[in-house]
This record gives C-alpha cells, sequence and structure tokens, in this order.
C-alpha cells in the first residue's frame, strides 16, 4: 500500500474519531445527567425512551447513515442483527468495537440504556420512525 493510500486511511479514521468525539460531546451535553440510576429495565421511562431512539437516529446516524442503512459504520437495521443478541449488542454499545471507528459510549449511556438500544434496534422499530 502506498504512503498516499496509508494516509487517506488514517486520514478517514481521524476524520471519524473526530465525528464520534464531536457527537459524544453534543449527547453528554444534551443528556447529561438525566441518564436513570437504577438498573432495572424497568426504569427507562417514556421520556427516556424517546431521548434514546432519537440519540439512535441522530448521534448514531452520524456514522450508520441517517436511515441507519451503514455509512462509515455499518448498517443498524435488523437484519444486520440476525445472528446477534441483546447481550453483544449491548456490550458493543458500552464498550465499542476494537479495530473500528465504534467508540464506547459507556461514559453517557447506562447498562440499561444500551440494552434498551439493542432491543431497539432488534425490534425494527427503527424503519418505522425513518418512514
Amino acid at each position: 500500500m502506498s504512503n498516499i493510500a496509508v494516509n487517506a486511511s488514517n486520514s478517514m479514521q481521524m476524520v471519524a474519531a473526530a465525528v464520534m468525539v464531536f457527537c459524544m460531546a453534543i449527547t453528554q451535553h444534551t443528556i447529561a445527567g438525566e441518564a436513570p440510576n437504577s438498573t432495572s429495565k424497568n426504569s427507562i421511562t417514556q421520556t427516556r425512551a424517546t431521548e434514546l431512539a432519537h440519540m439512535v437516529k441522530h448521534d448514531c446516524g452520524s456514522c450508520h447513515g441517517m436511515t441507519l442503512k451503514g455509512g462509515l459504520g455499518p448498517s443498524l437495521l435488523p437484519e444486520q442483527f440476525k445472528d446477534k443478541n441483546v447481550e453483544y449488542i449491548k456490550l458493543s454499545i458500552l464498550h465499542g468495537r476494537n479495530g473500528t471507528a465504534m467508540p464506547p459510549w459507556n461514559a453517557i449511556l447506562s447498562d440499561n440504556d444500551a440494552e434498551w438500544i439493542a432491543e431497539y434496534l432488534l425490534s425494527g422499530k427503527i424503519n418505522q420512525s425513518n418512514q
């Protein structure tokens, strides 16, 4: 691989990392302090669910495409997760994906938040909100 190709690849990774840091800063500013403290799945309020759905569409969409069909990151539509379960998706959200631009979101999302998002993605409800 030429130095130009390596530099272009590194530049794309740096841009992706910068976009993610920016998105995390905006999200943290928007929802900081509003995450539920409880670890019960039932503690996700309708207000919090609305916030998380908004976050998925806009913050996740900055890398996964605004329709979540893929972009810098892979699609987040249910078909993408055929062989994945809630726990796998939740851990990816909380701890990021090594070797990719997917950052860890555990600084601003609780376990319950990540579990809710994983279930939301698997449910296909995101397709309904994209129409």
